[in-house]
């Protein structure tokens, strides 16, 4: 098996877990195959199965968690884990799962500064992720509502929406408040 097949493995469980701790064998399952519709509901559960007996879960089937560190891991526009993957994982190995793999591209790595003085690192290939910071001082100038504001609720509709980057929540957010949405448009399309 090759890093490809252990970094599909961290995506998918990242992206599930977005937002939360802990959940059931069942909501998983839900996950891969209703909402995220990578498989289907038998091959979800033996998918399921399998990650817990490789070690990628741990802990009760009503109450699994990852057994690694799901912050900063990348996953590209319009990615897709391979079924076979999920269904025959390989075995966990934490030296792989502690190091996120690079590609030959480089990750933009963007650091915010609010005047909260508080760092935000968001690591991304996504050259949207960049106008995070522009697009929320748009917002809050337009709108008239403060920056810190604008962050909360960017922050409450990425919990919601779960799989939402956070320059979506944002536009969403300027779409909430009537502003001109052709040039948010223009801006993240380029």
């Amino acid at each position: 098996m090759t890093g490809e097949d252990t970094e599909d493995i961290r995506r998918v469980i990242s992206l599930c877990y977005r937002g939360i701790k802990q959940m059931s064998d069942l909501d998983l399952e839900r996950i891969l195959s209703f909402d995220m519709e990578w498989l289907s509901p038998e091959e979800a559960e033996q998918s399921v199965s399998n990650l817990i007996d490789k070690g990628w879960l741990l802990g009760e089937r009503d109450n699994l968690s990852p057994a690694f560190d799901i912050t900063n891991i990348p996953t590209p526009i319009g990615w897709f884990p391979r079924p076979a993957r999920l269904i025959s994982p390989t075995d966990f190995n934490p030296q792989q799962s502690t190091s996120i793999p690079q590609s030959s591209e480089t990750s933009d790595v963007v650091t915010i500064n609010h005047q909260s003085n508080t760092n935000v690192e968001i690591t991304s290939k996504d050259p949207r992720a960049k106008l995070s910071t522009r697009l929320a001082k748009y917002i809050s100038r337009t709108a008239k509502i403060s920056i810190e504001e604008i962050e909360r609720r960017a922050e409450r509709k990425q919990q919601a929406l779960k799989y939402a980057s956070n320059w979506l929540c944002l536009a969403l957010i300027a779409r909430e408040q009537n502003l001109p949405m052709e040039e948010i448009v223009a801006a993240l399309s380029s």
